[in-house]
Order: C-alpha cells, then sequence, then structure tokens
C-alpha cells in the first residue's frame, strides 16, 4: 500500500481514527518523515532500537513501583518506538484548552472555600462539593499565596473516534508522571535522532527549571530569596523515581517528613549546618498524610504543625492542600459550567458526557444501560474502582448496581469511547 511516491506500508486502519495513517494507503502530512525511517528499518533494526531504548531506561534507573511498600516490584518504563505526534496547530488547541481549564478550577477553588458564589447561584449543588473527599473544611477563609492553589495540574487527554480531543480527567492533588516524558524524549532523540532534525519539536528538557521558577514565584511575602524543597513520602512510593528526578533537575533537597519541624509557625530543615528555614514545599504526600495534629493522627509522612504555618502564610505548599475536590470525578461533570461561570467563556476542550446517579432519572439510566457505560468510583484512580460495561459479566453488573444505589454519591458513568489508536 502506498504512502507516498517511496514508502509502502501493509496497514488496517480499521474503525479508529488513526493518529498515523488517514487511510490504509495515506499517511498523514505530519507523520511523512517517521513513516520515511521506518520504512528504511528492517525487523532487526527496529528490535535493536527498541532493546537500545529499554536497556537507557534501565540505566538510568527510570521505574515505577507496581505495588507500594516493601514488596512492591519496581518495573522499567515501558517505550513506544513510534512516537505521537501533534501538529503545532493542535498543540495550540490543547494548550489554549487546558490553560482555560486549569484557570477556572483554580476560581472555583477559591471561591468554595471563600463566599461559595458559585454554590450559592445553584450551578452545582452544594452536597455535591461539600460530599466530596477532596473537601477541606480547614481551608475556609484561608488566602493562600496570590491566590494559587492548583501550581501543577495533569490533565488526561484522549482523542475519540471523530478525531476530537476530550479532557478525560484532571489531576489537582499531587498529579504524577512529568518525568517520564523528560525521559522518554531523551530516549527518542537517541534512537530517532534524524527525526528531529529539521523539525521544531517543542522542548521539554526545561520543565525541572520551569517547575522550580513557578514555585519561588509563590513564596510567603518578603521573602526574596525562598528555598524550596521536595516532600516524598519515601522510597517505597511508587512515583519515588519522579520525586528524585524532579528534586535533582530543580537543585533543590528532596525529603521526608522526618527531615523538617515547626517551630513557632516557621518550617525548618534539619541539615548538618543546623536548622534552614523553608519557604516552598512541592509536596508529593497527600491531604491526609501532611500534618498529624490536623488531619490523620497516626500519619508517619507529614510535619507537625504544618498546616498551622500553612494558615499564618508562612509557608507555600504546592499544590494547595483542598484542590483535590476540583478533580472529584462527580465535580468534572460541572467543569463546563464552571468555565462558563467563571470566565463567560465556552469551553475549548470538550468534557465526556458524564451522568450522577445522585439524579434519580440519570441512575435509572445507568441501571439500565450498564452494558453500554463505563462505570467509576468518584474516589479512585488509575484503574481501580471500575466496571467496563461491554466487558463485564452479569454478576459484575448486578454487584455494582446494589453498591451504587447504595452509595450514590461515591459513583459516576459515562459512555465508552472508540479511542485513537496508533502503530
Amino acid at each position: 500500500m502506498t504512502t507516498s511516491s517511496s514508502v509502502t506500508f501493509s496497514y488496517d486502519t480499521g474503525e479508529f481514527w488513526d493518529e498515523m495513517f488517514e487511510a490504509p494507503d495515506r499517511v498523514r502530512p505530519h507523520y511523512a518523515a517517521l513513516a520515511e525511517a521506518l520504512a528504511s528499518l528492517g525487523p532487526h533494526d527496529v528490535e535493536r532500537r527498541q532493546r537500545a531504548a529499554e536497556l537507557s531506561f534501565q540505566a538510568r534507573g527510570v521505574t515505577f513501583a507496581v505495588n507500594q511498600g516493601p514488596e512492591g516490584v519496581d518495573k522499567v518504563m515501558p517505550f513506544d518506538l513510534i512516537p505521537r505526534v501533534i501538529t503545532a496547530d493542535e498543540w495550540r488547541t490543547i494548550e489554549r484548552g487546558l490553560e482555560q481549564r486549569v484557570r477556572a478550577l483554580n476560581l472555583f477553588l477559591h471561591d468554595i472555600y471563600h463566599d461559595a458564589r458559585i454554590l450559592n447561584s445553584g450551578v452545582i449543588p452544594p452536597e455535591l462539593v461539600f460530599g466530596s473527599r477532596g473537601y477541606r473544611r480547614e481551608m475556609r477563609g484561608l488566602d493562600v499565596p496570590l491566590g494559587v492553589y492548583t501550581h501543577i495540574v495533569g490533565s488526561d487527554l484522549v482523542r475519540d473516534s471523530s478525531g476530537e480531543f476530550y479532557v478525560l480527567e484532571d489531576n489537582l492533588r499531587t498529579p504524577s508522571g512529568v518525568s517520564y516524558v523528560v525521559e522518554n524524549r531523551r530516549v527518542l532523540k537517541r534512537v530517532w535522532s534524524q527525526l528531529f532534525h529539521g523539525s521544531d519539536v517543542r522542548p521539554v528538557e526545561g520543565y525541572a527549571q520551569d517547575l522550580l521558577d513557578v514555585l519561588r514565584s509563590v513564596a510567603p511575602e518578603r521573602v526574596d530569596d525562598p528555598t524550596v524543597v521536595l516532600l516524598t513520602p519515601g522510597v517505597y512510593n511508587s512515583a519515588y523515581f519522579e520525586h528524585s528526578f524532579l528534586a535533582k533537575g530543580m537543585g533543590v533537597q528532596m525529603v521526608e517528613g522526618s527531615d523538617l519541624y515547626v517551630d513557632d509557625g516557621c518550617v525548618y530543615m534539619r541539615t548538618i549546618r543546623g536548622p534552614q528555614p523553608v519557604h516552598v514545599i512541592y509536596r508529593r504526600v497527600d491531604d491526609d498524610f501532611l500534618d498529624p495534629l490536623a488531619f490523620r493522627a497516626d500519619s508517619l509522612l507529614g510535619v507537625a504543625g504544618l498546616f498551622a504555618s500553612y494558615r499564618m502564610g508562612r509557608v507555600t505548599l504546592a499544590n494547595g492542600i483542598g484542590a483535590g475536590v476540583a478533580d472529584d470525578k462527580a465535580v468534572y461533570a460541572y467543569v463546563p459550567s464552571i468555565i462558563k461561570y467563571y470566565l463567560s467563556e465556552e469551553p475549548i476542550l470538550p468534557t465526556i458526557r458524564t451522568y450522577l446517579p445522585t439524579d434519580p432519572s440519570e441512575l435509572r439510566y445507568i441501571l439500565e444501560h450498564m452494558r453500554e457505560l463505563v462505570i467509576k468510583s468518584v474516589n479512585e484512580s488509575g484503574g481501580y474502582g471500575m466496571l467496563v460495561g461491554p466487558h463485564s459479566t452479569q454478576a459484575e453488573r448486578e454487584e455494582f448496581a446494589a453498591r451504587i444505589q447504595a452509595n450514590p454519591r461515591s459513583f459516576i458513568a459515562q459512555p465508552t469511547l472508540a479511542l485513537s489508536r496508533h502503530p
């Protein structure tokens, strides 16, 4: 099958939107250079490059833990030899859409912890927000530095069968994964160096410095040269590689809770040269475990008195405590309304139709169409607490139906999507 005057592939695009092929015999223009390069390789060359990439990841310790804790197993990050190419025009739209979304969600967070205008106006049911596990009553009336709750946001994007991008979900608590993007690009440039010659590919290598600039910019008032640290739960956390990677890239100390303490409302880091004041904490520890005096008393990961220091404005936490309410899967259904309410704009990036069991009519629809829907627990992530209707058994559907009816606030439902595919 001819893709250009000199490249031939045997490839069936099937019924899906294909990222690389417009049709079985036609490569999308922005994939032309990749297609030419692939056509020049034999099976042995492909295998050799794949193996070189995997060895590079292994040598640099680019891993993630399958299970947390001492019994966890570290896996080398998977690598796809064929990169996904996004055009500059597509990326501009995605960038604008994500910026719009983050601005609106940040305004939403400030509002619900202050005047709650969006709740009082009936745009979002108050019980949906106050009943969210991510909502923190302790944050009411607290003014965070520069009004920023969402310093780092990880939004999951998918492309459907029509070629349109959707936001699948938002991650505003402790989003993870950017280190793998940077490392993936580094390896890609080694195994496919010719693809980068003459191509204006957006760089990602400067992410750590960009992150440091953001963190320093939100330091407490009257701090000219802030000390930034990265707070990690420890070596057994599934994202520990990323914690180490980002701390090294930013040139800051990676600390655990036992390395910090609070004295007279200020946070200090223990060092061999004595106490050092800390002004900004990029925390990769969940809200519940940040401070045993304010949240979970059994936490060994946090710092006693940290929340009091935060309330006094002596230290900045990124992301802000309580930001998780904005990535609640039930709140997700209202993000288009949130954007319209705060920005008076139409959403640039669409969200997926979401059914809420708290609405009697939508509950009825969910129960009648479970074979066709994806059911998600609002408090789970990473694919846990989910039922994929078309691949479920009758017993599984009956179990989920009972759970939904017993606790409708804890679930949402969405139609299945025919996602784009990639060679």
